[in-house]
């Protein structure tokens, strides 16, 4: 009986914690794909003078370079963890670490593009700019559309994953 009390419990436990789950995962890459997406369309570098890139790039990274990355493991946990919590359910299974994947290497050009170039740029004072400057604004550029689509295209298949999680969970057994 105790044994039967403990797995209801536990059954009880996955069950809420579930929806909380995936709550936390949709609101955390949310905030991350909606910010870069924010940057994407609303700062687009191409045609700032120098001094205004500098200070653009110099706020934005004070502000964000730690806080999104943050935001991005924890839906990265969580969404490694809704993906075992579905093991047994394969296509959303699937789902899931598809979201992770997408996540996850939007993430590493995180890590190894463009915070590399956040770390140099924060250096930089009107007078220190490095004459290809605007080499180096491409590139950073380049790796944040690509970071963006990538975060974008996580949050919608996070969003299927779970709206299938749901579903299947919601169907009435036979």
């Amino acid at each position: 009986m105790q044994a039967s009390r403990t797995l209801s419990r536990s059954g009880v436990a996955v069950a809420t914690a579930r929806p909380v789950l995936q709550f936390l995962a949709i609101m955390l890459i949310a905030l991350v794909a909606g910010s870069t997406f924010g940057i994407w369309r609303g700062y687009d570098p191409g045609g700032y003078s120098a001094l205004t890139f500098l200070e653009t790039l110099q706020g934005a990274v004070g502000g964000l370079n730690v806080t999104l990355p943050l935001m991005g493991a924890g839906a990265l946990v969580m969404t490694g963890i809704l993906a075992v919590m579905a093991r047994r359910d394969r296509p959303v299974a699937v789902a899931y670490a598809f979201a992770f994947v997408l996540m996850a290497v939007a993430a590493v050009i995180t890590r190894f593009a463009n915070q590399p170039i956040n770390a140099d740029v924060v250096t930089w004072t009107p007078d220190s700019m490095p004459a290809n400057w605007t080499a180096i604004r491409d590139v950073w550029w380049h790796w944040h559309v690509v970071r963006t689509m990538l975060s974008m295209l996580g949050l919608a298949v996070l969003v299927l994953a779970i709206m299938a999680d749901r579903n299947r969970s919601s169907a009435p057994s036979a």
